[in-house]
């Protein structure tokens, strides 16, 4: 059988260490001299210092990374187990829940990437075949059937109405519901998040149900020892909220321990996943390589050295090894957003920084000698890093979208320098006020607009301009939660604006 290869860079060990506090910083102030951009007098100043912890990764030894578990050979293996696979998902050779299990298995074991054609299609045959809904679940027996059908429907985006969980909401209401079963529990359980704002029911009678009896049979400590840790597993976060990569990891060792477990799929997980992986490390060779190249944490030591941390959140983002370079350059994207992030909020003073907004929103590069001298490598190496990806869109999608790019940068300055203000004045804003400013300072909207321009097949002006004008619901509530995600995970130390 397969070894499971978790890579050596220890991208993803280091992804989430549990019971274990956000790193915190400490501003502290330093003194440095400093030349003003006409060069002319030394004035010393006081500058604020991040205290940033170093890189737990030398550059030198991402660079040497070797994996061994993804030679020619693990290749051919594994597109010979890919076509048993195929084979399985025959539907003619399969009950209708065998499919649902089989998919819910190939999606947790990091795999239904290789068969999304077949599995769109079985999915749309269960949907035409049951109408605009799926079978209505009138036993107790029939709802880890339904429950499954109904999240894998909403997964991948089918119209499913809530409405097929009623008679089980009357038993549920009227008490006199008496199905035992864990797994069909946990099945509705997480169906119950795959929910809108108008699914009243799932909000106010399943979701509170099924999360009771799941903690129930958590606190009974049943000797199903299996069975209990899919259930803590599934009370800590929805499968729709992880990290695919993450979770892929821990579904394939709790897979493995299955009675029913499928040796064929276990087999194409692992070598898949070592695969994968391999195409993670070599991005992350490229960005190491990049960021060593542009100086920047030479040139401006007061930044955070961040180049893992940020490969492994667009590994998160999309982590398909067909799409290594749209994580290449969402990784640069994220590294910028770092650098420039730790110079309004750490270094540069608001002379400074209303300096480096103007730069950016004038985007000419004939101003460079208008900034500082530490502020003009790093303008510099974001002039060139965003024309450059927006040449290469230009060249093969035949749309030019640097306007869009550098609005989106502006905008971000725009808001890094309202922040830097309200903290060097003293001023604490509402929290209207703040969240106002907050959810593009988070970076979501600038991220988001060049993940759809690198990404997309199809750019429509249109979409741009109401990326570009703040005028995307989706965009907006994402970057919201990301913010508060983001405060709730610090300090009030590090955030002297987020306050209870």
């Amino acid at each position: 059988m397969a070894t499971l290869r978790m890579g050596s860079a220890l991208i993803y060990q280091n992804g989430i260490t549990h019971n274990r506090l956000p790193l915190r910083f400490i501003c502290k102030s330093m003194t440095k001299a400093t030349l003003p951009a006409n060069g002319s007098v030394d004035v010393v100043l006081r500058r604020r210092s991040g205290n940033y912890q170093p890189s737990p990764w030398d550059h030198r030894y991402l660079l040497s990374i070797d994996n061994k578990y993804a030679t020619e050979e693990k290749f051919v293996a594994r597109d010979l187990l890919k076509n048993k696979v195929r084979e399985m998902l025959d539907v003619e050779k399969t009950s209708c829940l065998e499919q649902l299990e089989l998919i819910d298995d190939l999606q947790k074991l990091g795999v239904s990437y290789h068969f999304e054609l077949e599995i769109n299609k079985i999915l749309t045959d269960f949907h035409h075949k049951n109408g605009r809904n799926v079978l209505e679940c009138n036993k107790e027996e029939d709802l880890h059937a339904t429950a499954l059908e109904f999240r894998l429907l909403r997964q991948h985006g089918f119209d499913v109405s809530e409405d097929i969980f009623d008679v089980i909401i009357e038993k549920i209401q009227s008490d006199t519901f008496k199905s035992d079963d864990i797994k069909s529990i946990i099945s509705l359980y997480e169906a119950s998040y795959l929910s809108t704002t108008s699914d009243t029911k799932l909000h106010k009678v399943i979701r509170p149900f099924a999360t009771e009896q799941v903690k129930k049979f958590v606190d009974s400590f049943d000797d199903d020892v299996k069975e209990r840790e899919s259930a803590i597993h599934a009370l800590e976060m929805p499968y729709h909220w992880r990290m695919r990569r993450l979770e892929t990891r821990w579904y394939i060792d709790a897979y493995e321990k299955k009675h029913d477990m499928n040796l064929v799929l276990i087999e194409f997980a692992k070598i898949d996943f070592n695969i994968v992986q391999s195409s993670h490390q070599e991005d992350l060779k490229y960005v190491s390589s990049w960021w060593k190249e542009t100086c920047l944490g030479i040139q401006l030591p007061f930044v955070r050295d961040r180049i893992v941390e940020n490969c492994l959140w667009t590994v998160g983002l999309i982590y398909e090894p067909q799409f290594g370079n749209i994580r290449r350059i969402m990784t640069i994207v994220n590294a910028l957003v770092t650098t420039i992030d730790d110079i309004y909020d750490i270094y540069g003073t608001l002379e400074e920084l209303e300096l480096f907004t103007a730069m950016v929103d004038k985007w000419d590069i004939n101003l460079l000698d208008e900034l500082p001298e530490y502020m003009r490598r790093c303008f510099l190496t974001l002039y060139n890093e965003i024309n450059g990806i927006g040449c290469n869109i230009l060249k093969y999608k035949n749309i030019n979208v640097i306007p869009f790019l550098q609005k989106s940068w502006a905008d971000l300055c725009k808001a890094y320098l309202v922040e830097a203000k309200w903290y060097k004045k003293g001023y604490k804003p509402s929290v209207e006020e703040y969240m106002q400013n907050a959810w593009i300072s988070i970076s979501a909207p600038t991220l988001l607009i060049h993940f759809y321009c690198v990404f997309s097949d199809q750019i429509s002006i249109q979409i741009l301009e109401t990326l570009s004008q703040h005028r995307q619901d989706v965009v907006r509530c994402s970057a919201t939660v990301l913010r508060l995600a983001n405060d709730l995970g610090t300090s009030p130390v590090t955030n002297p604006f987020f306050t209870l």
